[in-house]
Protein backbone atom coordinates (compact mmCIF):
# COMPACT_ATOMS: atom_id res chain seq x y z
CA UNK A 1 0.00 0.00 0.00
CA UNK A 2 0.58 3.30 -0.92
CA UNK A 3 1.36 6.82 1.89
CA UNK A 4 -1.42 7.95 0.33
CA UNK A 5 -3.52 4.98 0.30
CA UNK A 6 -2.79 4.29 3.75
CA UNK A 7 -3.93 7.94 4.83
CA UNK A 8 -7.07 7.12 3.62
CA UNK A 9 -7.77 3.40 4.90
CA UNK A 10 -7.04 5.46 8.22
CA UNK A 11 -9.21 8.37 7.50
CA UNK A 12 -12.26 5.88 6.26
CA UNK A 13 -12.21 4.33 9.94
CA UNK A 14 -11.98 7.08 12.13
CA UNK A 15 -14.99 8.46 10.23
CA UNK A 16 -17.00 4.40 10.25
CA UNK A 17 -15.90 4.81 14.67
CA UNK A 18 -17.92 8.31 14.67
CA UNK A 19 -20.48 7.29 12.63
CA UNK A 20 -20.73 4.74 15.61
CA UNK A 21 -20.65 6.56 18.02
CA UNK A 22 -22.80 9.34 16.94
CA UNK A 23 -25.29 6.72 16.45
CA UNK A 24 -24.77 5.16 19.98
CA UNK A 25 -24.23 7.97 22.29
CA UNK A 26 -27.57 8.76 23.09
CA UNK A 27 -28.26 5.16 23.57
CA UNK A 28 -25.41 4.23 25.87
CA UNK A 29 -26.88 7.20 28.17
CA UNK A 30 -30.43 6.18 28.42
CA UNK A 31 -29.58 2.33 28.72
CA UNK A 32 -26.13 3.09 30.55
CA UNK A 33 -27.62 5.78 33.37
CA UNK A 34 -31.16 4.41 33.59
CA UNK A 35 -31.23 0.76 32.33
CA UNK A 36 -33.83 1.37 29.63
CA UNK A 37 -33.57 -0.96 26.78
CA UNK A 38 -35.27 1.67 24.47
CA UNK A 39 -36.48 -0.48 21.08
CA UNK A 40 -37.51 2.99 19.71
CA UNK A 41 -33.84 4.21 19.56
CA UNK A 42 -33.60 3.61 15.90
CA UNK A 43 -37.01 6.13 15.32
CA UNK A 44 -35.22 8.77 17.20
CA UNK A 45 -32.59 9.10 14.68
CA UNK A 46 -34.93 8.66 11.98
CA UNK A 47 -36.81 11.52 13.77
CA UNK A 48 -33.47 13.59 13.81
CA UNK A 49 -33.05 13.25 10.00
CA UNK A 50 -36.22 14.16 8.81
CA UNK A 51 -35.95 17.24 11.20
CA UNK A 52 -32.92 18.10 9.59
CA UNK A 53 -34.79 17.15 6.05
CA UNK A 54 -37.90 19.93 6.94
CA UNK A 55 -35.67 22.72 7.89
CA UNK A 56 -33.92 22.20 4.61
CA UNK A 57 -36.96 22.25 3.02
CA UNK A 58 -38.20 25.79 4.41
CA UNK A 59 -34.96 26.89 2.94
CA UNK A 60 -32.88 27.26 6.08
CA UNK A 61 -29.96 25.27 5.10
CA UNK A 62 -28.19 21.81 6.57
CA UNK A 63 -26.60 23.38 9.47
CA UNK A 64 -29.71 25.32 11.33
CA UNK A 65 -31.05 21.50 10.79
CA UNK A 66 -28.29 20.02 12.40
CA UNK A 67 -29.10 22.73 15.59
CA UNK A 68 -32.94 21.98 15.23
CA UNK A 69 -33.00 17.95 15.37
CA UNK A 70 -31.83 17.59 19.49
CA UNK A 71 -34.44 20.15 20.44
CA UNK A 72 -36.98 18.68 18.90
CA UNK A 73 -36.10 14.90 19.57
CA UNK A 74 -35.14 16.08 22.95
CA UNK A 75 -38.54 17.66 23.64
CA UNK A 76 -39.91 14.76 22.23
CA UNK A 77 -37.47 12.59 24.70
CA UNK A 78 -39.26 14.35 27.21
CA UNK A 79 -42.91 13.70 26.70
CA UNK A 80 -42.05 10.24 26.19
CA UNK A 81 -40.13 9.75 29.21
CA UNK A 82 -43.75 11.63 31.08
CA UNK A 83 -46.02 9.60 29.34
CA UNK A 84 -44.73 6.30 29.21
CA UNK A 85 -41.19 5.31 30.41
CA UNK A 86 -41.60 6.92 33.76
CA UNK A 87 -44.21 4.25 34.77
CA UNK A 88 -41.71 1.38 33.22
CA UNK A 89 -38.71 1.76 35.32
CA UNK A 90 -38.67 -1.51 37.38
CA UNK A 91 -40.46 -3.00 34.86
CA UNK A 92 -38.16 -4.04 31.85
CA UNK A 93 -39.77 -6.79 29.39
CA UNK A 94 -42.43 -3.98 30.08
CA UNK A 95 -40.53 -1.28 28.56
CA UNK A 96 -38.87 -3.35 25.54
CA UNK A 97 -42.32 -3.55 24.00
CA UNK A 98 -43.60 -0.38 25.16
CA UNK A 99 -41.17 1.28 23.09
CA UNK A 100 -41.16 -1.54 20.51
CA UNK A 101 -44.79 -0.25 19.93
CA UNK A 102 -43.70 3.29 20.19
CA UNK A 103 -41.30 2.86 17.64
CA UNK A 104 -43.73 1.61 15.06
CA UNK A 105 -45.89 4.12 15.76
CA UNK A 106 -43.72 6.72 14.75
CA UNK A 107 -42.49 4.97 11.88
CA UNK A 108 -46.32 5.23 10.41
CA UNK A 109 -46.60 9.05 11.68
CA UNK A 110 -44.05 10.29 9.51
CA UNK A 111 -44.64 7.94 6.42
CA UNK A 112 -48.19 9.48 6.49
CA UNK A 113 -46.31 13.19 6.86
CA UNK A 114 -44.04 12.34 4.14
CA UNK A 115 -44.63 9.08 2.21
CA UNK A 116 -42.36 6.28 1.65
CA UNK A 117 -40.24 7.25 -0.75
CA UNK A 118 -36.09 7.86 0.17
CA UNK A 119 -35.71 12.02 1.43
CA UNK A 120 -31.79 13.00 0.47
CA UNK A 121 -29.94 15.54 1.88
CA UNK A 122 -26.42 16.66 -0.27
CA UNK A 123 -23.69 16.74 1.24
CA UNK A 124 -22.88 20.22 2.93
CA UNK A 125 -18.95 20.58 1.71
CA UNK A 126 -17.11 19.42 -0.74
CA UNK A 127 -14.40 16.81 -1.56
CA UNK A 128 -10.11 16.90 -0.88
CA UNK A 129 -7.85 14.85 -2.74
CA UNK A 130 -5.13 12.83 -1.00
CA UNK A 131 -2.78 11.33 -3.68
CA UNK A 132 -5.03 9.38 -5.78
CA UNK A 133 -7.60 9.43 -4.12
CA UNK A 134 -10.55 11.77 -3.11
CA UNK A 135 -12.30 12.07 0.07
CA UNK A 136 -15.53 13.74 1.56
CA UNK A 137 -14.74 16.66 4.37
CA UNK A 138 -17.40 15.58 5.32
CA UNK A 139 -15.87 12.62 6.85
CA UNK A 140 -13.42 15.19 9.03
CA UNK A 141 -17.12 16.95 10.43
CA UNK A 142 -18.17 13.51 11.65
CA UNK A 143 -15.33 12.75 13.72
CA UNK A 144 -14.90 16.15 14.86
CA UNK A 145 -18.38 16.40 16.02
CA UNK A 146 -17.90 12.55 18.18
CA UNK A 147 -15.10 13.83 19.13
CA UNK A 148 -17.15 16.91 20.82
CA UNK A 149 -19.70 15.19 21.98
CA UNK A 150 -17.57 12.51 23.60
CA UNK A 151 -15.95 15.50 25.74
CA UNK A 152 -19.17 17.36 26.51
CA UNK A 153 -20.87 14.19 27.68
CA UNK A 154 -17.93 13.22 29.97
CA UNK A 155 -17.60 16.87 31.20
CA UNK A 156 -21.50 16.77 31.84
CA UNK A 157 -21.50 13.73 33.87
CA UNK A 158 -18.38 14.66 35.63
CA UNK A 159 -18.27 18.23 36.41
CA UNK A 160 -21.84 19.76 36.73
CA UNK A 161 -24.68 19.29 39.39
CA UNK A 162 -27.01 18.34 37.31
CA UNK A 163 -24.13 15.34 36.13
CA UNK A 164 -23.58 14.58 40.04
CA UNK A 165 -27.43 14.11 40.54
CA UNK A 166 -28.19 12.24 37.62
CA UNK A 167 -25.81 10.07 38.45
CA UNK A 168 -27.03 9.73 41.97
CA UNK A 169 -30.58 9.05 40.84
CA UNK A 170 -29.33 6.12 38.61
CA UNK A 171 -27.03 4.80 40.85
CA UNK A 172 -28.37 5.34 44.44
CA UNK A 173 -32.32 6.83 43.66
CA UNK A 174 -33.64 6.22 47.47
CA UNK A 175 -30.41 7.24 49.20
CA UNK A 176 -30.84 10.40 46.07
CA UNK A 177 -34.17 11.06 47.99
CA UNK A 178 -33.36 11.65 51.17
CA UNK A 179 -30.81 14.34 50.22
CA UNK A 180 -33.19 16.23 48.15
CA UNK A 181 -32.54 14.92 44.88
CA UNK A 182 -35.52 14.62 42.75
CA UNK A 183 -35.09 11.50 41.20
CA UNK A 184 -37.89 11.77 38.46
CA UNK A 185 -36.74 14.69 37.18
CA UNK A 186 -33.34 13.69 37.18
CA UNK A 187 -34.55 10.51 34.95
CA UNK A 188 -37.04 12.45 32.87
CA UNK A 189 -33.86 14.71 32.37
CA UNK A 190 -31.78 12.13 31.61
CA UNK A 191 -33.78 10.35 28.86
CA UNK A 192 -34.69 13.79 27.33
CA UNK A 193 -30.74 14.37 27.00
CA UNK A 194 -30.03 10.76 25.70
CA UNK A 195 -33.42 11.64 22.79
CA UNK A 196 -31.54 15.01 21.89
CA UNK A 197 -27.82 13.37 21.27
CA UNK A 198 -29.83 10.26 18.76
CA UNK A 199 -31.32 13.32 17.38
CA UNK A 200 -28.16 15.04 16.88
CA UNK A 201 -26.47 11.89 15.49
CA UNK A 202 -29.50 11.45 13.15
CA UNK A 203 -29.55 14.87 11.33
CA UNK A 204 -25.65 14.32 11.04
CA UNK A 205 -25.95 11.44 9.61
CA UNK A 206 -28.57 11.93 6.72
CA UNK A 207 -26.50 13.06 4.36
CA UNK A 208 -24.56 9.76 3.81
CA UNK A 209 -27.71 7.74 4.45
CA UNK A 210 -31.26 7.65 1.97
CA UNK A 211 -34.06 9.26 4.74
CA UNK A 212 -36.56 7.05 4.88
CA UNK A 213 -39.17 6.42 7.36
CA UNK A 214 -38.05 2.63 8.30
CA UNK A 215 -34.10 4.01 8.24
CA UNK A 216 -33.82 3.54 12.23
CA UNK A 217 -34.25 -0.65 11.68
CA UNK A 218 -30.75 -0.45 9.40
CA UNK A 219 -29.28 1.58 12.67
CA UNK A 220 -30.54 0.35 15.63
CA UNK A 221 -28.75 -3.13 15.80
CA UNK A 222 -25.72 -1.24 15.29
CA UNK A 223 -26.01 1.19 18.29
CA UNK A 224 -27.06 -2.05 20.49
CA UNK A 225 -23.85 -3.99 19.60
CA UNK A 226 -21.75 -0.79 20.42
CA UNK A 227 -23.40 -0.27 23.89
CA UNK A 228 -23.90 -3.52 24.45
CA UNK A 229 -19.87 -4.65 23.67
CA UNK A 230 -19.20 -1.15 25.41
CA UNK A 231 -19.92 -2.45 28.82
CA UNK A 232 -21.14 -0.16 32.21
CA UNK A 233 -19.16 2.71 31.47
CA UNK A 234 -20.81 5.23 29.14
CA UNK A 235 -18.08 7.05 27.62
CA UNK A 236 -15.14 5.37 27.99
CA UNK A 237 -16.62 2.02 27.18
CA UNK A 238 -18.60 3.02 24.11
CA UNK A 239 -15.31 4.77 22.63
CA UNK A 240 -13.30 1.49 23.30
CA UNK A 241 -16.40 -0.60 21.39
CA UNK A 242 -16.77 1.92 18.82
CA UNK A 243 -12.88 1.46 17.88
CA UNK A 244 -12.65 -2.01 17.79
CA UNK A 245 -16.13 -2.30 16.01
CA UNK A 246 -15.74 0.85 13.77
CA UNK A 247 -12.34 -0.13 12.64
CA UNK A 248 -13.21 -3.76 11.83
CA UNK A 249 -15.99 -2.83 9.61
CA UNK A 250 -14.32 -0.39 7.71
CA UNK A 251 -11.30 -2.90 6.92
CA UNK A 252 -13.01 -5.37 6.08
CA UNK A 253 -15.46 -3.31 3.89
CA UNK A 254 -12.60 -1.84 2.38
CA UNK A 255 -10.74 -4.74 1.81
CA UNK A 256 -13.57 -7.12 0.94
CA UNK A 257 -17.42 -6.14 0.71
CA UNK A 258 -19.87 -4.00 3.13
CA UNK A 259 -21.37 -6.87 3.46
CA UNK A 260 -18.03 -8.86 5.10
CA UNK A 261 -17.84 -5.78 6.79
CA UNK A 262 -21.06 -5.69 8.36
CA UNK A 263 -20.72 -9.38 8.91
CA UNK A 264 -17.11 -8.85 11.17
CA UNK A 265 -18.70 -6.38 12.78
CA UNK A 266 -21.36 -9.12 14.72
CA UNK A 267 -18.51 -11.91 14.56
CA UNK A 268 -16.14 -9.70 16.79
CA UNK A 269 -19.27 -8.54 18.89
CA UNK A 270 -19.51 -11.87 19.62
CA UNK A 271 -16.25 -12.48 20.26
CA UNK A 272 -16.27 -9.92 22.92
CA UNK A 273 -19.44 -10.64 25.00
CA UNK A 274 -18.09 -14.34 24.84
CA UNK A 275 -15.35 -13.47 26.85
CA UNK A 276 -16.07 -10.87 28.19
CA UNK A 277 -20.09 -10.69 29.09
CA UNK A 278 -20.51 -7.67 31.37
CA UNK A 279 -18.45 -5.68 28.17
CA UNK A 280 -15.17 -4.48 27.34
CA UNK A 281 -15.28 -2.04 30.03
CA UNK A 282 -16.72 -4.20 32.98
CA UNK A 283 -13.03 -4.55 34.74
CA UNK A 284 -12.56 -0.76 34.48
CA UNK A 285 -12.35 1.60 37.10
CA UNK A 286 -14.11 4.70 36.79
CA UNK A 287 -17.22 5.87 36.75
CA UNK A 288 -18.11 6.88 33.08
Amino acid sequence: MHLDEIVVVALTALSSVAFLLLIAMGLAIVFGMMRIINLAHGEFLMLGAFTSVQVARWGFGFWLGVVAAPLVVGAFGLLVERLLIRFLYERPLEAILATWGLGLIIVQSVQNLYGPLTEGIPSPVGSVRIGSFFISQYSFVLIGFAVALLIAVYWLFMYTRYGVMARAASQLADIATTIGVNSGRMNMLTFGLGAAITGLGGALIAPLVGVVPTMGAGFVAQAFMTVVTGGPLIVSGTIASGALLGITNSLVSYFATAFLGQAALLIIAIIVLRLCPDGISSGWRGSL
